[in-house]
C-alpha cells in the first residue's frame, strides 16, 4: 500500500471506532475499490480514502469541536449539522496521523458527507461507496442507487440518487440541510434527470 500502512490503519480504527462503524469502513473501502476498478481509477487510493473516510466519526463531540476551532476552516453552512463534522476532521486525521499527502484522497474524505459542486470522479466514488456498501447499509437503499451506475452518466445518476436519499432522510429526521447539499442536488437534477 503506497499511501498508508494497512495494518496500522486497521489497528487504529479498531480502537477509535465502534464495531458497526469499523465494519462500515471496511465495506466502504471494499466498495470504493470495486468502483475504482469499474471506472478506471486508482484502487489503492480508493482503498485508502474508503478505509479512512469515517476515522473521526466516533470522536466525542467536544473533541470534534476543539479540532474544528483550533485546526480547520469550515464553511458556515457545514456548522449547522454536527453529524457532518467528522468529514473535514477525518481528512485532517488522515493527513496528520497517517501522513496522507495525496490531495485527491484528502478531498474525497473531506467531502464525503456534504459533497461539493463539480466533484471529481474519484470524490464521487467515495461518496457513493459510503452509501452503497453492503456490510451495514440497507438493501432497499442500495437497490435504489446501485442500478444507476450501469446507466449512461452512471456516476452522476447514482450521485443524484444518493442526494435524493440524503435530503429525504435529513428532512424526515428534522435535521438542518446545508445549502451546498441543495445546490448539488439541483445541479444534478437539472443535468441528469429526465424532465
Amino acid at each position: 500500500m503506497d499511501y498508508i500502512s494497512q495494518n496500522d490503519v486497521l489497528e487504529w480504527l479498531k480502537t477509535h471506532l465502534d464495531e458497526e462503524r469499523f465494519e462500515h469502513s471496511l465495506g466502504v473501502s471494499e466498495t470504493a475499490v470495486e468502483l475504482a476498478e469499474r471506472f478506471g481509477l486508482d484502487k489503492d487510493k480508493a482503498y485508502c480514502a474508503g478505509i479512512l473516510h469515517d476515522c473521526a466519526k466516533c470522536l466525542p463531540a467536544d473533541e470534534q469541536e476543539d479540532i474544528i476551532r483550533s485546526s480547520l476552516s469550515i464553511q458556515e453552512c457545514e456548522m449547522i449539522n454536527p453529524k457532518t463534522y467528522h468529514a473535514p476532521i477525518g481528512a485532517y486525521i488522515a493527513e496528520t496521523v497517517f501522513d496522507v499527502k495525496d490531495e485527491e484522497i484528502l478531498s474525497a474524505i473531506r467531502w464525503h458527507t456534504i459533497g461539493k459542486l463539480d466533484m471529481s470522479n474519484f470524490e464521487k466514488i467515495i461518496f457513493i461507496a459510503d452509501k452503497i456498501e453492503p456490510r451495514t447499509r440497507p438493501d432497499e437503499y442500495i437497490n435504489l442507487i446501485k442500478p444507476r451506475l450501469s446507466e449512461p452518466d452512471g456516476l452522476n445518476k447514482a450521485l443524484l440518487e444518493c442526494y435524493k436519499g440524503t435530503i429525504k432522510s435529513l428532512a424526515e429526521r428534522e435535521l438542518k440541510i446545508c445549502i451546498t447539499t441543495i445546490e448539488i442536488y439541483n445541479e444534478l437534477l437539472t443535468k441528469y434527470e429526465k424532465n
